[in-house]
């Protein structure tokens, strides 16, 4: 059906009927377009990208990883930002939790900024922070999962729950969406018991499904209202918008003498844009959901994100006062928000900093409805995949969310819950840090640290270890000093605001030796006993342990302001003489771009890649050697050439 032409001829080639399938959100039929191209030997960022997406919007994190890889091989400065973040999120449903943030954090010295960056440099240690809330939940999968999608329950009286499904009914035939190819959801409705099992499903009413999607209702706390999630199909027709596409949309129904009337889409969800996963207020005097409307902050991608928003519901049935609920929102995905009886706003997001793909996060409502900052409600609840839809019964503790953790993005199921401990609230603040040499970087091994108060009390003393590495535990909501010192050394000192909230503090302390000397011709890689600026094969991005090392060059050139430095980068021998010149010129110059990033003026650094010209072993073409000789000749050099 297709005609590829051989790999050499045209590298970067992609298909049109892949492109408008993929542009339609027909993912499985321009997948297939795209994996015979790329097996093909066809590699670009536009194949390899789309690929990951196709398997990365259908929560399939294992192949969309796969693919993401190829297109980080390509070393292509064109990638997309928001392609970091989705690569970042595969990486984590792998529990690659370091090479996730290295990632990021390599994304942050290219100069972009959002949330979610900032979110991580505010919590770098937030694995530890969310294994705090570990353990609060026995959670077990509901006997009623079937091998489709099951997700999404919502309370329908005490003593029944409303649920999403794609289940086969015994229809000859189930219509398909091209999105997954996967059948269409209808609501049914389980009986439920105070334990949470579920049992007896039957369909919801045929006036609420349709032949397309419906999904995550909620009820007025008479029973006589719902709002749900529907494609935009009304009155037979299926709406479509400019770009062809059908938006999802929350419509309500309301019932009277025992009979729903035909749904009709709420007003404020018109206008080109999506808006789903409705949640009342226990007063139903608010509606949250979620939506990629104007005001949006994950609008910029590809695929637009969504934002949690909320809306006031006045007494005659009108809405007012649409906001979107900043605090707990990043440029990621924030959605299927729940509203508990004590006024504790649960959601999903992808966005702050957790497991990997969706986490399950609170966030207290206040009086004057405000609310506090979102808080991962940790393990098990959540895992390395998604896990969304969380709903409570807090007179019993006992509740409901979803998740695809066992089909690894296959199929949603219904998980269970018992809530065998609340939000852990007590406030301990975890400081550590490193001590180092503050010139060459090196750990600093029986520093004196010590802790004083505003009073100028020693609160409590400790001594780095062999790495420099040094912990402790301070009370929260206070103002200490954080003092290191050490014989030969200059006395470093921070202050530190505890905040009110448990967490992990991290206050690095740097001391100054004697006044670094040096001269024209030497290497400070040599000087300063740098451990070797490491590429990885075919790369030329920063690595987390290079960026260490390129610290102790920052630093001499800071405290030499008129020094300037020849940056010489070298490859291994794989690849063509050409190519490999080319590849260093990459290295060294991206060596160069992350010290310029850093404020040194660009005046005072030159770079040259030398390819593979200069081996420091026995390692050329056609010697067989392992990857940790090879990766002896991917170096770089700092060669002072002025003081």
């Amino acid at each position: 059906m297709f005609a590829f032409a051989k790999a050499q001829t045209n590298p970067n080639k992609t298909s049109p009927k892949a492109e408008r399938e993929y542009d339609k959100y027909a993912f499985i039929d321009s997948r297939e377009i795209f994996e015979k191209m790329a097996n093909k030997g066809f590699k670009s960022v536009e194949i390899f990208s789309k690929l990951g997406d196709t398997y990365y919007f259908n929560n399939d994190y294992q192949n969309a990883l796969k693919w993401y890889n190829q297109l980080f091989k390509l070393d292509n400065e064109t990638i997309p930002s928001e392609y970091y973040f989705r690569y970042a999120q595969a990486l984590k449903s792998d529990r690659q939790y370091a090479k996730a943030d290295r990632l990021l954090k390599t994304f942050a010295v290219k100069g972009e900024k959002d949330s979610r960056l900032q979110s991580l440099e505010n919590a770098p240690n937030y694995l530890t922070i969310v294994d705090f809330q570990k353990g609060r939940f026995e959670v077990e999968p509901v006997s009623i999962n079937t091998n489709y999608q099951d997700f999404g329950t919502a309370y329908y009286g005490p003593a029944q729950v409303v649920f999403a499904s794609a289940r086969d009914t015994g229809v000859f035939y189930k219509r398909r969406h091209s999105w997954n190819e996967k059948p269409f959801l209808d609501l049914y409705v389980a009986d439920r018991d105070q334990q949470g099992n579920m049992s007896n499903v039957e369909k919801f009413d045929s006036r609420i499904n349709s032949i397309f999607h419906e999904s995550t209702p909620t009820f007025s706390k008479d029973l006589n209202t719902v709002y749900f999630t529907r494609n935009n199909y009304e009155d037979g027709t299926l709406g479509k918008d400019d770009e062809r596409v059908s938006r999802l949309q929350i419509f309500k129904s309301e019932r009277k003498d025992g009979k729903w009337s035909e749904p009709q889409a709420v007003e404020f969800a018109e206008g080109g844009f999506s808006t789903s996963h409705p949640a009342l207020t226990p007063d139903g005097k608010t509606l949250y959901f979620s939506s990629d409307m104007p005001g949006t902050m994950g609008t910029e991608s590809t695929f637009k994100e969504t934002d949690i928003w909320r809306v006031t519901i006045e007494d005659d049935g009108s809405y007012s006062d649409l906001e979107n609920v900043s605090i707990v929102n990043t440029e990621g995905r924030e959605s299927y928000p729940y509203i508990s009886r004590s006024g504790n706003l649960y959601f999903a997001s992808n966005g702050l900093q957790g497991l990997g793909g969706l986490d399950i996060f609170v966030s207290t409502i206040n009086k004057d409805g405000s609310l506090s900052n979102p808080v991962n409600i940790g393990e098990p609840a959540n895992s390395p995949d998604d896990d969304f839809a969380f709903i409570v019964d807090e007179s019993v503790n006992t509740g409901y969310f979803s998740s695809n953790r066992v089909s690894q993005g296959e199929n949603d199921d219904i998980y269970r819950f018992v809530q065998i401990e609340d939000l852990r609230e007590t406030c301990e603040q975890i400081i550590t840090g490193t001590v180092t040499n503050a010139i060459t970087k090196e750990a600093l091994e029986d520093a004196m640290i010590s802790v004083v108060d505003i009073n100028n009390n020693i609160v409590v003393t400790r001594r780095s270890d062999r790495n420099g590495k040094y912990a402790l535990k301070l009370e929260c909501d206070k103002t200490f000093f954080i003092r290191a010192e050490k014989r030969e050394f200059n006395t470093a000192e921070e202050l530190v605001n505890t905040p009110t909230t448990t967490g992990v503090i991290e206050v690095d302390l740097a001391l100054d030796p004697e006044s670094y000397k040096g001269r024209v011709g030497d290497d400070l890689a040599k000087l300063l006993n740098l451990n070797p600026i490491y590429f990885d094969f075919d790369m030329s991005f920063i690595r987390e342990d290079a960026e260490l090392e390129l610290q102790k060059v920052l630093s001499v050139l800071e405290d030499n302001p008129t020094m300037t430095i020849d940056i010489r980068s070298h490859t291994d021998s794989r690849g063509t003489k050409s190519y490999n010149e080319r590849l260093s010129d990459r290295r060294a110059a991206s060596t160069r771009n992350y010290l310029i990033s850093k404020g040194i003026d660009e005046a005072r650094l030159t770079s040259k890649g030398y390819g593979e010209s200069q081996l420091v072993n026995k390692c050329s073409d056609g010697v067989e050697c392992t990857e940790e000789q090879h990766q002896d000749n991917r170096r770089s050099e700092f060669i002072i050439i002025s003081m």
